[in-house]
């Protein structure tokens, strides 16, 4: 749905367009030059990749490199406080940050705001909406929220969707009409200020948004509950970082089972990082799941964390890779093993950018003599130790060469 905004955008308004090749997004070295080179003005992304990208621009000092930037926009995620604070103290006091909202069935872009830091001191709004858009605020009885009062938020305007293809019983849930227009009810919930700007607090139902990728957790709970030895399931999101599968079984399966399951019928985003067993989930009064009561994740709780001898570090150049890996994963117990998958382990895509990062600083290497690619495609402690096992002792006066996917390879952009 990106292209409405990214292409047609830039052909309407006679803007060149910068295609970064398959992966550039994530490979921060490669987007900084890109940036650099073509002196990009417009760049839109969601929060989790801004946070990473200007906090490895500051670290590597590399500022300079997005001094043309004149509009920086932010959205798919909430943008919080913190990382306007470190987007407005990297960018040109030119530059103008903005926080993007509107679901895919409103065309992408439904409301806009251009952050002030001296006024979005607690919350990020996301704004007014576009010119002929109008958002109306529901609260729980159905009628038009007053200033403050939360709701349910319902767009409407030229960029409404028709509907569902082939799925008239989903459309007639999403679309209603008020006064005479056709208006999409998001799920999300909102709150209005005094001065008509919108804040978003959250999901009316159980659907997410984790590192820019909506994920109905209901979906994910409905795959494992297909196991005939789970009795009850309920996924949450954690910290903002993580999915995390608290299942009830009397049955004697582990976490390595679970995961296996749901590799083979859900895409890699919806794949929990955690999976708690329980003898019985917790219930309130009203015998519904209490989530406050579920167990926090805990490695050490983890039976991807072997004691197993034979999956510990072999010498000390895998004991420092393994340093490494809890360090970035958080993890306070060096117990992960070294044939563990970075992603089985508790990590996600962005963790993976921060540790490539760390091995880039830690042992002088560029893109071009191990790339990101090669590292995903062997994803364990004893893997990376092998890769950078292979650098010379004075990787940058070497030329290295290796066989690439045409997508891996050197993108030109003349």
């Amino acid at each position: 749905d990106l292209h409405i905004q990214d292409i047609i955008g830039t052909l309407i308004t006679g803007a060149s367009l910068v295609m970064p090749h398959l992966g550039g997004t994530i490979n921060f070295d490669y987007l900084i030059d890109v940036v650099k080179s073509k002196n990009v003005t417009y760049f839109t992304t969601v929060p989790t990749i801004l946070q990473h990208l200007f906090s490895f621009l500051q670290k590597s000092n590399q500022l300079t490199a997005v001094k043309s930037l004149r509009s920086l926009c932010s959205g798919g995620e909430i943008c919080s406080v913190n990382l306007v604070h470190l987007i407005v103290s990297s960018v040109s006091h030119s530059c103008r940050v903005w926080n993007l909202y509107g679901p895919a069935e409103a065309t992408v872009v439904s409301t806009f705001h251009r952050i002030h830091v001296t006024t979005d001191v607690r919350n990020v709004s996301i704004g007014r909406p576009l010119s002929n858009y109008r958002c109306i605020i529901i609260n729980q009885y159905l009628q038009s929220s007053t200033t403050a009062q939360e709701g349910e938020l319902f767009i409407g305007g030229v960029g409404v969707f028709a509907g569902y293809l082939r799925r008239d019983d989903l459309t007639a849930k999403a679309l209603v009409e008020i006064d005479g227009q056709l208006f999409y009810r998001t799920g999300d919930h909102v709150t209005m200020d005094n001065h008509g700007l919108l804040y978003y607090q959250g999901r009316k139902d159980h659907q997410i948004k984790l590192h820019g990728q909506r994920i109905e957790l209901g979906e994910i709970e409905r795959c494992l509950l297909s196991i005939t030895s789970i009795s009850a399931c309920v996924v949450v999101k954690w910290n903002n970082d993580y999915l995390v599968a608290y299942v009830q079984s009397s049955s004697h399966m582990n976490e390595e089972q679970l995961r296996q399951h749901c590799q083979s019928h859900l895409p890699p985003h919806m794949i929990p990082s955690f999976f708690i067993i329980l003898d019985k989930l917790p219930l309130n009064q009203n015998g519904k799941v209490d989530r406050k009561q579920l167990p926090s994740p805990d490695f050490s709780t983890s039976t991807l964390l072997s004691s197993n001898k034979s999956n510990t570090p072999l010498n000390q150049f895998e004991e420092r890779i393994h340093t490494i890996w809890c360090q970035v994963l958080h993890s306070n117990q060096n117990q992960i093993s070294t044939t563990t998958s970075f992603f089985s382990a508790g990590g996600h895509s962005l963790r993976f950018i921060e540790l490539y990062y760390r091995y880039q600083s830690l042992f002088s290497f560029d893109a071009h003599s191990l790339s990101i690619g090669l590292f995903l495609q062997q994803p364990t402690i004893r893997q990376h130790a092998q890769l950078l096992q292979t650098l010379p002792s004075n990787d940058t006066q070497a030329t290295r060469c290796q066989i690439l996917h045409i997508n891996q390879g050197k993108t030109s952009l003349n």
